[in-house]
């Protein structure tokens, strides 16, 4: 056995003997006779195993280069471009290829990019040695090398529409039909260049999940033209990831398009009574109170408001405080609702509760009332709750409760300051004022129902935690000495 064979028998790799061979004899001459065959045969093999990955989602950037197998599930259209101080125009081609791990774009470019259109065929297995580089919509790789691959079997669908289990980082050209679950306003920004950005984002949901839709600049004003409950299709999206979760994008290319067809949404919940402190979860249940919408005003001078309801499922129930936009949601006593992404936090008197802001999602099942937040009566009365579905198994109870998050002043042991007192304190006063947090930030900010207050302090806190802090008031703000 040659030194050549006994390093290759060692190397675990998806390459010929008669491929090492060439690449060991090519490592020989660019040496100059510094390596013999068993030292050149090693670097090779050191530079194979580096290059060689398990998948695609094993494809990073900043890799020199990257040998992988995987399915084309998209051609894209050649397009062309000038090169500084060339004649001729460069073309280039986009494909999607994907295996069991994940999906990527390669760019096929010049002689490689013609033979993309005239050979290639969706379904065809490619093997790909590329050098892998961060692009527009993820990671993405230049292809130096490719040739077809019809001995190996790799298990992707291939299809026109995706579900949203499908999903995966990196794809393009997605087409999704899916269930509008929640909108979102319209944002604008400045870019770099000076110019406005918009941005807006959609929640859908098929059978198979549900995803955060983001929307951009043209695209952004479809998030106001679409209610909860329409069915569309998402044209031409692409996945990204933002803080660990998938999202589906759309800019100028793509289109957000209304179709008349049957999506079935079954949002999957956690029981309320398995919920713990720190966990971010979907629950589902029926309403069993709603506190009217309360504003506050937050440190910077911004205007807040927040909304308490109480959500029973059959295990137990639990107060979900709605924050910003959320608080507008057309929600009351008997509906069923589905809570997405909600955060599990400490609540008043050591009972849990959960955190609704921008990134959950609130969808509702089903409404026992057709009229609006605003003309419910929120005395949580049993023929409001005569309705309950199986969610909800029990008596009702009133939803006037003492510490909703920006709730009602509590009946503790310390006395909260009244509204007039709290409205300007003196310099230098000492004074006590107990509340609810609906700031945690810092200043920490307390609400007693009628009045807010900011209290500094190192203490930690949490949202809608209710405490008492006693200390000297100072440019209008309350000097904690002790918070309890």
């Amino acid at each position: 056995m040659s030194d050549i064979e006994g390093v290759y028998e060692d190397l675990e790799a998806d390459v010929s003997l008669e491929e090492f061979r060439e690449a060991v004899e090519a490592k020989v001459e660019q040496m100059g006779g510094l390596a013999d065959e068993e030292t050149a045969a090693m670097l090779v093999a050191h530079e194979v195993g580096e290059s060689e990955v398990g998948g695609v989602a094993d494809v990073e950037p900043g890799m020199e280069e990257a040998k992988f197998v995987a399915k084309v599930i998209d051609i894209g259209e050649m397009r062309t471009f000038e090169r500084d101080g060339e004649d001729e125009d460069g073309r280039v081609v986009n494909v999607e290829v994907a295996d069991e791990t994940g999906s990527i774009r390669a760019a096929f470019w010049d002689e490689h990019a013609e033979a993309a259109v005239e050979e290639l065929e969706e379904g065809q297995v490619l093997r790909v040695k590329g050098r892998p580089k961060e692009g527009f919509s993820g990671v993405e790789v230049s292809v130096d090398d490719v040739e077809p691959d019809p001995d190996t079997e790799i298990d992707v669908q291939v299809s026109d529409t995706h579900t949203v289990e499908a999903l995966s980082l990196g794809l393009s050209n997605v087409n999704l039909v899916g269930l509008v679950l929640d909108t979102d306003s319209v944002r604008t920004f400045d870019r770099d260049d000076g110019s406005e950005g918009k941005v807006s984002n959609l929640v859908l949901g098929d059978s198979t999940g549900r995803v955060r839709v983001t929307l951009w600049d043209e695209q952004a004003d479809r998030s106001q033209e679409l209610a909860a409950g329409d069915t569309v299709e998402v044209v031409d999206g692409y996945v990204r990831e933002r803080d660990g979760t998938l999202e589906l994008h759309v800019g100028n290319r793509g289109a957000v398009e209304e179709v008349d067809a049957e999506v079935e949404y079954v949002p999957e919940s956690t029981p309320i009574e398995t919920l713990e402190i720190g966990q971010t979860v979907d629950i589902a249940g029926v309403v069993r109170s709603a506190d009217p919408k309360r504003t506050f005003d937050r440190d910077d001078g911004s205007e807040g408001q927040v909304r308490n309801i109480r959500v029973q499922d059959a295990t137990g129930d639990i107060r979900v405080a709605l924050w910003g936009e959320k608080a507008d949601i057309d929600v009351g006593p008997g509906d069923e609702v589905a809570l997405a992404d909600v955060e599990i936090q400490d609540g008043w008197q050591d009972d849990l509760e959960a955190s609704a802001g921008w990134q959950s999602t609130i969808t509702v099942l089903e409404s026992d009332s057709a009229t609006g937040p605003d003309e419910r009566d929120t005395g949580g009365s049993g023929d409001e709750n005569a309705g309950l579905s199986a969610f909800a198994e029990g008596d009702t109870e009133s939803t006037t409760e003492a510490g909703t998050d920006a709730g009602s002043a509590t009946d503790g042991d310390a006395d909260p300051v009244s509204a007039d007192s709290a409205d300007d304190p003196g310099d230098g006063e000492e004074i006590e004022f107990t509340g609810v947090v609906v700031q945690a930030g810092d200043p920490v900010v307390l609400d007693d129902g009628e009045t807010t207050m900011s209290v500094v302090t190192d203490a930690d806190v949490g949202l809608g935690e209710e405490l008492t802090a006693r200390g000297v008031v100072r440019d209008g703000r309350l000097e904690a000495n002790d918070v309890f």
